[in-house]
């Protein structure tokens, strides 16, 4: 068939755009072919762009050269189309299209572009392999339901701009390649063509930046900022990321989540149609450590963690009483009418799943008809009795406990309860559970390092109370850090900076930098911070998990167009790939294989 160039040739709108309002309009709709029926001198053309389908008809008695044409289009052939509206008899009605009222009786065919046999087919919700899908990215972009994800993410970044701006944020750009600072993640490094032997590094975040502006007196600053990370991806990471970023000036926490909850209520409301109630709960970081195992609780079903710690103290169980004794201690999570439905199979997945997170095991109970379990024959009947009565035990309860160091006993734990409510079907969908968390530790420990790191970054203030503690008890110390949650996942975080330039050399300090090495690093804040700093706090969303969590995707890859995959390459292009020789000296860089 000759292909037909497309010069001349002007749309009159996308598929969904008209309706039976139209009948009896001449138009001009262009797209791809979805699929062909064929029903006696008739032929129907689902045709699709990024709006939906609409229905081209060709009919044999009315033009036999085009219906001929018609009936060797295949699907993903790109065509144009000329024709009238036309409402559908009330027979041929389509309920599952938008437009399965009309269709377009074709007048004129140009076929724009031949598709060869696609590797998958082009359909919602396909079930295709990830690896396939990705290696033509281009052909899984194509199905609704992604092109659908996009539209959201589109109405979302246009929503925060509109949002913010309308909140007096100015949307001011901050540079792509900066100074180094490895104080969390690893950098991205850019060698220096012009400065040889010296590198740019990719941002991990606007931070400095950002805090920079409240120094110049920009006062409200916004950003949908590109970050790089080189870190170990997850489900909801990627190396490069998107962030809303923000920060105000002369502000406290209150202000700061005040001005964030009506974004997040408005983007809910207007995206997806939900409801979030204001003002969000707030819970402080020791409390959801406690309570579920984790800083990023999931609040969309129950499973508590109870401490048994003292109730066990003394048992004659050496596994329960050893952990207390070493300064760990016992916790459990209670399942509640969940003995039948996990069997001893089942139970031992769960014991090698939390041995993923360092636990040793996992002791168990189920209370049927007589209380089964993999313990109880070493617990006397007062002990068993001393554990029920605490546990609130009833029938058809299952129990499971982690004895170990707190950080192991949190963590295990913590994930356990979500996995557990996944594989019983517990996580009820349509729900959003958000709340902030709030009073991090402002530092933690690092035995690898030996010595202490930011939780979140060095430029986190203390909290008012808890200053002379960075001189005495540093790993007490809490920070005016908030981070707000949605069903498990830290959506976007944020704290008030360091203002002052002694409070932040003392921060330095603490996190083991000498005043020479804080100079280097950071001497350009240093020194900004002796002309007048406003007291000034923000935070940032991650703009793509915002939207995997309001389309209901459960991996972050299926909200960016062309991302990466677990070991940071793209299968598309095959990117990291070598580069010429010449770039390479160019750059007086040379390759030297890294000893295994």
């Amino acid at each position: 068939m000759k292909i037909n160039s497309f010069k001349g040739i002007k749309r009159s709108g996308y598929c969904a755009d008209f309706s039976a309002a139209d009948s009896g309009r001449k138009v001009t709709v262009a797209g791809w072919v979805q699929r062909r029926r064929v029903l006696g001198g008739l032929i129907f053309i689902a045709l699709r762009d990024r709006s939906g389908l609409l229905q081209l008809t060709f009919d044999e008695a009315e033009n036999k050269e085009l219906f001929d044409e018609a009936y060797s289009l295949r699907p993903e052939d790109v065509i144009c189309a000329d024709g009238e509206i036309r409402r559908r008899g009330e027979a041929a009605v389509n309920e599952n299209m938008a437009t399965g009222d009309i269709e377009v009786f074709v007048e004129k065919l140009y076929v724009v572009s031949k598709a060869e046999t696609t590797p998958f087919e082009i359909v919602e919700n396909s079930n295709v392999n990830e690896e396939l899908r990705l290696k033509y990215r281009y052909l899984d972009l194509r199905r609704p339901d992604m092109q659908k994800t996009f539209i959201l993410r589109h109405e979302l970044a246009r929503l925060a701009r509109n949002y913010f701006s309308d909140n007096g944020f100015l949307e001011i750009e901050t540079p792509d390649l900066i100074k180094s600072s490895p104080e969390g993640a690893r950098d991205y490094l850019v060698p220096s063509r012009v400065h040889p032997g010296e590198f740019y590094a990719l941002p991990q975040s606007p931070q400095l930046y950002k805090q920079l502006l409240m120094v110049a007196g920009f006062d409200r600053y916004m950003q949908l900022a590109r970050c790089f990370r080189d870190e170990d991806l997850r489900a909801e990471r990627q190396p490069e990321f998107t962030q809303i970023d923000l920060e105000m000036s002369f502000v406290d926490i209150d202000d700061v989540i005040e001005v964030n909850e009506g974004f997040i209520k408005k983007a809910f409301k207007e995206l997806i149609g939900y409801d979030v109630e204001t003002p969000l709960r707030r819970m402080p970081y020791k409390e959801a450590m406690s309570r579920y195992g984790s800083d990023k609780p999931d609040l969309r079903f129950g499973f508590e963690i109870n401490d048994l710690t003292e109730v066990v103290r003394d048992f004659g169980f050496k596994v329960f009483s050893d952990a207390v004794k070493n300064g760990g201690s016992v916790r459990a999570i209670v399942i509640d009418n969940g003995a039948d439905k996990l069997s001893r199979r089942e139970i031992d997945s769960l014991t090698e799943f939390v041995k993923t997170y360092r636990a040793k095991g996992l002791a168990w109970i189920k209370v049927g008809e007589e209380l089964s379990g993999s313990f109880l024959k070493f617990l006397t009947d007062a002990e068993l009795e001393k554990l029920s009565s605490a546990l609130s035990l009833e029938k058809n309860d299952a129990v499971f406990i982690v004895a170990d160091k707190d950080d192991i006993v949190f963590d295990s734990l913590g994930a356990l309860r979500c996995e557990i409510a996944r594989r019983l079907g517990r996580i009820p969908e349509g729900k959003y559970e958000l709340l902030w968390v709030t009073e991090f530790p402002l530092l933690e420990y690092s035995e690898e390092e030996g010595r202490y790191v930011a939780k979140h970054h060095p430029f986190t203030s203390v909290m008012d109370e808890d200053v002379e503690l960075l001189g005495s008890a540093p790993e007490k110390a809490r920070a005016k850090a908030y981070d707000i949650v949605i069903n498990g996942y830290e959506a976007g975080g944020g704290s008030i900076r360091i203002f002052d330039a002694e409070l932040q050399r003392k921060m330095f300090e603490v996190i083991g930098l000498s005043p020479e090495e804080a100079e280097e690093k950071f001497g350009y804040l240093l020194t900004a911070f002796k002309y007048g700093v406003p007291p000034h706090g923000g935070m940032a969303y991650g703009l793509d998990r915002l939207v995997m969590l309001l389309s209901g995707k459960d991996n972050i890859r299926d909200v960016i167009a062309f991302p990466k995959v677990q070991n940071a390459s793209e299968l598309m292009t095959m990117c990291p790939s070598p580069v010429e020789d010449k770039q390479l000296d160019e750059l007086g860089i040379k390759i030297v294989k890294k000893q295994q």
